[in-house]
């Protein structure tokens, strides 16, 4: 079974993409969503959290205020890398985790800063969904309520258009229309599909 990732700049269109596959029949893992697993109320990543950025980061019910915490690393490079490495080992394990029991000839990994956490090398394609700016920015101010500074410091925190490009073994762009982007996944499934064939064949001899 092939080990894909995918990933992209915040407003480029991964989720379209992953839910599309999905209804190919994909097994598709997707890190926000663990990521919000391994740090619900009760979790032991909670706790560690509170103790780096402060107890005002846990709600009056035992939940994290992700928003405080947000506004609390965006800005201090060093409590992000610090809170990365209390989130991203969990988040892994667990996806690993699911991965050993997806069924088909590929499984996805979605993970959105696949190429700021060092993770490229790790899996057998890179998918990177790539979209203009402007456009990316657009989407997002229209879906999430976000503001346009918001957007950017995120958007400055990731990865360059370059660092994702050169890290990619497959590129979709998702300038268009859902039906242009629909096709490149359509081809992009079955040369996967084609892939895992071939490597199982060559792990056969």
């Amino acid at each position: 079974m092939l080990r894909v990732a995918l990933t992209g700049g915040i407003g480029s269109g991964k989720t379209a993409v992953s839910d599309y596959l999905e209804t190919l029949g994909v097994t598709v893992l997707d890190a926000d969503r663990y990521a919000h697993q391994v740090t619900a109320r009760g979790q032991d990543a909670v706790t560690e959290i509170a103790t780096l950025l402060g107890p005002a980061v846990i709600d009056a019910d035992g939940h994290l205020d992700r928003a405080a915490v947000r506004e609390l690393v965006f800005t201090d490079p060093q409590k992000r890398a610090a809170l990365e490495s209390i989130v991203h080992p969990r988040v892994r394990h667990e996806m690993n985790k699911a991965a050993s029991q997806a069924t088909g000839p590929y499984v996805i990994f979605s993970i959105p800063l696949l190429i700021e956490t060092g993770q490229a090398g790790k899996f057998d394609r890179v998918v990177v969904v790539e979209a203009a700016r402007q456009l990316r920015a657009e989407r997002v101010l229209e879906r999430s309520g976000l503001d346009q500074q918001a957007f950017s410091s995120i958007d400055h925190a990731q990865a360059s258009d370059a660092d994702r490009r050169n890290a990619a073994t497959d590129l979709l762009n998702n300038d268009g229309s859902l039906e242009s982007l629909h096709a490149q996944i359509d081809a992009l499934h079955e040369r996967l599909t084609t892939l895992s064939r071939e490597q199982a064949k060559t792990a056969d001899h």
